[in-house]
């Protein structure tokens, strides 16, 4: 398992102490923080791949460090809670939480929930760079635009879906995705996908369903 850098928040020094030795153990790197502040200080400096934040502490509780940790990092947040009333789960959600731990809890079950957490931060990351490559390449170039749409009409694709193929049929020639975007709206109705474009696209598709 890769090294993972965590923050890990909670101001009961007990807990903080025991949990951040059986994390090490597990083989996480764990910064420990005694206060909301803290936390979110940490996560500007270190970048963690992650923050798991006690959601009432002293001061800054979880949920505003969460807010904070959102607004000035790209820092996915897990929250550790001995309460699980409907009020802290909402407030926790509304603030991006990737999972929520109820206390007591002992490190066998954190590592599953850790591992979720930062495999969906993972794809939301990777979401998110596909959505901006899409819009960069759309705004740059009038042929990438067309054969994305041209793709999306002929083979009923998700625009993101026809771009995803069209980059990936440029790569598997290592060709400039504008060259094949060319090709593409020259081909016109004549177009044809070859075979394992149309299944990446095809499966692009499905994984946005």
């Amino acid at each position: 398992m890769a090294t993972h850098k965590i923050v890990l928040a909670d101001d009961d020094r007990l807990i903080l102490a025991t949990l951040g030795a059986g994390l090490r153990n597990a083989g996480y790197q764990i910064l420990e923080a005694a206060d909301g502040d803290e936390a979110v200080r940490l996560c500007q400096t270190e970048q963690p791949d992650l923050a798991i934040l006690d959601v009432r502490m002293p001061g800054k509780t979880g949920v505003e460090a969460a807010r904070e940790i959102r607004a000035c990092t790209k820092v996915p947040c897990l929250f550790l809670s001995a309460y699980s009333g409907k009020d802290v789960v909402q407030a926790a959600i509304e603030e991006g939480a990737l999972g929520y731990l109820v206390k007591p809890v002992d490190v066998t079950q954190m590592v599953p929930s850790i591992e979720a957490a930062m495999a969906r931060a993972s794809e939301g990351r990777q979401l998110q760079e596909s959505e901006a490559r899409l819009a960069q390449a759309l705004t740059g170039s009038r042929d990438t635009a067309t054969a994305v749409g041209i793709l999306m009409e002929r083979y009923r694709l998700t625009r993101s879906a026809a771009f995803e193929a069209l980059r990936f049929h440029a790569r598997s020639q290592r060709r400039k995705i504008e060259e094949v975007a060319a090709e593409y709206v020259a081909a016109g109705e004549t177009l044809t996908l070859p075979t394992e474009v149309l299944a990446r696209a095809q499966a692009a598709r499905s994984d946005k369903d």
